[in-house]
């Protein structure tokens, strides 16, 4: 939604759009994407009740909110963008009961199509020591970028972090003596990731070397840096991961996420406990740490058909 759009609400949807994001970012410590995310969909959801003549919270009924789903899904939204916007929409009626703005919750049997069930891209071990090894003769150059892209790659397989999580780690989260990091993750939970030599060695290098040469005033303690000096954004890291992992020729995986999917697959694949992997990725439910279980199975039954004359 523009901000003509937004400013054409009425004054009562708006006031509860903004107390709704203020609540996701002050109360429940979502990230800022999750708070675009979340005020776009509840956004388009307000346009589509005042096309209905709806001017208040109150106004919003369960055939409303099943319009708007069935508009979106007409337009040929995906089954898991539709499941997650009426996920947004459960969420906010939810608040606003709370909050009394609204006497009884309309969103409480809305339902949208399952999600897809589709298993996360995850590279081999061998894709990734060709990528590791590749980066690594590019920063014998002493590249600040270099050293800067090796250390970013390093940290996210070795550790499994989010993207975001990644760019909002200061100097101060590493701990190079037990070679562990902080991060501070969804909901602001704090967890303590280790992580090995070579994550370690690629970083020395970027904190002696590459991070004085972009440092500027200010700079701040961010670990990771942007070329003009500011703390990295998620859209750089991406741009830098996607070229990256394009170059291997031989996948079409896209995103730092990948990293994070390779971590935990091989972490299991390695025989790590499933819920050392849950506490290391910072799931919250452990049926999310198993998705990967399903991946290893996946990977095995490829590596049988591949194999086994029988097969």
């Amino acid at each position: 939604m523009d901000s003509e759009e937004r400013a054409a609400l009425p004054p009562a949807l708006a006031l509860a759009a903004d107390s709704f994001e203020r609540y996701l970012r002050l109360e429940r410590g979502r990230s800022e994407h999750t708070v675009r995310a979340y005020r776009g969909d509840i956004d388009a959801l307000l346009i589509h009740a005042v096309t209905e003549g709806n001017t208040h919270l109150t106004d919003l009924d369960l055939g409303s909110l099943r319009r708007w789903l069935g508009e979106q899904n007409t337009a040929g939204l995906s089954r898991s963008t539709l499941a997650r916007r009426a996920a947004t929409a459960r969420s906010f009626t939810a608040w606003a009961l709370r909050e009394e703005i609204i006497p009884v919750d309309p969103a409480l049997r809305l339902k949208a199509p399952q999600r897809e069930k589709s298993l996360p891209a995850v590279l081999q071990q061998q894709q990734l020591r060709r990528l590791l090894e590749d980066m690594a003769v590019l920063a014998q150059t002493q590249d600040p970028l270099a050293l800067r892209d090796l250390a970013m790659v390093e940290l996210l397989y070795a550790t499994g972090i989010r993207v975001g999580e990644m760019t909002g780690l200061d100097l101060a989260d590493l701990n190079r003596e037990r070679r562990t990091v902080s991060v501070v993750g969804k909901g602001n939970k704090e967890r303590v990731v280790p992580y090995g030599v070579p994550a370690d060695a690629a970083l020395g290098q970027w904190m002696k070397i590459g991070r004085s040469q972009l440092h500027k005033p200010h700079s701040g303690t961010a670990l990771f840096l942007g070329l003009r000096g500011g703390r990295i954004d998620q859209r750089t890291v991406r741009t830098v991961v996607d070229r990256l992992l394009a170059s291997l020729g031989d996948t079409s995986a896209t995103g730092p996420h990948t990293l994070r999917h390779s971590a935990a697959t091989h972490l299991l694949d390695g025989g790590a406990d499933l819920r050392a992997v849950q506490e290391i990725l910072g799931h919250s439910s452990l049926a999310t740490t198993q998705l990967y279980t399903h991946v290893s199975v996946e990977r095995l039954r490829d590596s049988y058909r591949t194999a086994h004359p029988r097969a």
